[in-house]
């Protein structure tokens, strides 16, 4: 099961980052990004759901602090990276997208959103685990 919901999660990280780029080009072209802005929502909390479960569940997260101590964990990049620094970011990233999607949704800025979802977007691909990160790496595609 584990490793289902990693693949999905890692599914979702296409999903959440299509329709992010898609909703800054909406907002970027001055067209109504309500839908767009509403599937990012949805995608990207959808994602957060499946990662809780993965860090306080999974094998990557919060069990790697209580087996190897916070000392050890903040001392080893890749540790840090699963135990810390991944959820944080994605979590602030997540936290923009929903301010952005609220403040569009109520009639404001379409400025305002975009650089909100334009800062969760930094925030997201600095904190993925892409291939080329040497030790905290995965597969661009689930299973691959």
């Amino acid at each position: 099961m584990t490793t289902g919901l990693v693949h999905l999660h890692n599914l979702l990280r296409w999903v959440v980052l299509i329709a992010m780029l898609f909703a800054i080009v909406q907002l970027l072209l001055k067209k109504d990004a309500l839908k767009a802005s509403k599937v990012l929502l949805i995608s990207a909390h959808s994602t957060l759901v499946l990662g809780l479960y993965q860090y306080f569940f999974g094998d990557w997260g919060f069990k790697l602090i209580q087996a190897a101590g916070m000392k050890v964990a903040m001392a080893s990049s890749a540790i840090r990276f699963w135990a810390i620094e991944h959820i944080s970011s994605m979590l602030i990233a997540i936290i923009l997208i929903t301010i952005g999607h609220i403040k569009y949704k109520k009639g404001g800025a379409p400025k305002t959103t975009l650089i909100l979802y334009i800062l969760a977007l930094l925030l997201i691909f600095a904190a993925i685990p892409w291939p080329f990160r040497a030790e905290i790496g995965r597969p661009l595609y689930p299973g691959g």
